[in-house]
C-alpha cells in the first residue's frame, strides 16, 4: 500500500526524472523518490495552474530502473 504521506513525500522532496510536455492529455512528469519509510517511489503528476493532479504512484521495479529507480533499463 502507498499511503497519501508517501506520496506527498516524494511530491515535495523527489527528483523529475522524466518529463512529458507532449503528453495528450496535457504535461506531466515521473518524479521518484523515497516513502516515509524509505521506500523508492514514482509518483506521476500533471500540474495545472489552479492544482497538482496525481496520476498514479507506485514502487518501481527493479528490473525495469537502475541509477537508483531514475533512469528505465534499456532493452
Amino acid at each position: 500500500m502507498i499511503r497519501s504521506e508517501d506520496v506527498r513525500q516524494v511530491i515535495a522532496g523527489g527528483e523529475v526524472i522524466e518529463d512529458y510536455p507532449d503528453d495528450v492529455r496535457g504535461q506531466s512528469c515521473l518524479l521518484s523518490g523515497l516513502g516515509i519509510d524509505g521506500r523508492p517511489l514514482h509518483v506521476v503528476c500533471a500540474p495545472t495552474e489552479e492544482y497538482l493532479a496525481v496520476i498514479t504512484a507506485y514502487v518501481p521495479d527493479q528490473s525495469t530502473w537502475s541509477d537508483g529507480f531514475r533512469k528505465r533499463v534499456k532493452a
